[in-house]
């Protein structure tokens, strides 16, 4: 199995890993790599899964609607994950390029559709789940996609365009939204707010399905 890591940053929420890694808050499980010869020390393997990992964090155009992980093989780094906007697929790949002791970069990082029909289940999902009582606290914005895009809040963003002009600041729950499907990733405190934010997402009008894989204390990671 490839590794898989889990970080937490105040920043933002950031999945890391050949499958899936989310940045949350000073948090990390890792499985095995596979097997092979070590290519370098296992300090440098730490310090460039480190340096990786700020540097995906450090993003500024990396927010609630993106997802992103990484795993690391030898002296390759391996992208995955969701990008509603094409510039943070290639910024991404360009952060990690730039990290010394990095040889190689596959970039699996798939770009979301250009959809103003998705923009609108972004921002309704978006206010659904942030506008919770039991989730609100799981953003620094403690409120729905008007109060988030501040200063220059924007009509046109509930009817479309919520891609070029996201929340920003930290939010636990991210939302990815591919052709009217929703997945759901980040960490939460306890199941039963994983089951709102699900239930929230889901009775949001246009989508056609939801995936919760969101984390929580209680469920094992794999």
């Amino acid at each position: 199995m490839p590794r898989l890591t889990v970080l937490r940053t105040a920043s933002g929420l950031l999945a890391l890993s050949l499958t899936t890694l989310p940045i949350l808050a000073q948090q990390q499980q890792e499985q095995p790599l596979p097997q092979g010869p070590p290519t370098f020390s296992e300090a440098d393997g730490r310090r460039i899964t480190e340096e990786v990992r700020r540097s995906l964090a450090r993003l500024t155009n990396f927010g609630v609607f993106d997802w992103i992980t990484f795993g690391i093989h030898g002296k390759s780094v391996i992208l995955n994950g969701y990008a509603s906007r094409p510039t943070l697929r290639n910024d991404a790949e360009r952060a990690v390029r730039r990290i010394n002791g990095v040889e190689n970069v596959e970039n699996n990082i798939e770009v979301l559709p250009v959809s103003n029909f998705d923009d609108r289940i972004r921002a309704a999902v978006y206010d659904r789940i942030y506008l919770q009582p039991a989730l609100r606290r799981y953003n620094r914005n403690m409120g729905g996609i008007m109060r988030a895009t501040r200063p220059h809040p924007n009509v046109a963003l509930r009817a479309g365009g919520v891609t070029n002009s996201p929340p920003i600041g930290w939010h636990a729950i991210h939302i990815i939204v591919r052709n009217g499907h929703v997945q759901l990733f980040g960490f939460v405190d306890r199941e039963s707010d994983a089951n709102i934010a699900f239930i929230m997402a889901n009775g949001t009008p246009g989508v056609f399905s939801v995936t919760n894989n969101l984390d929580f204390p209680t469920r094992p990671q794999s």
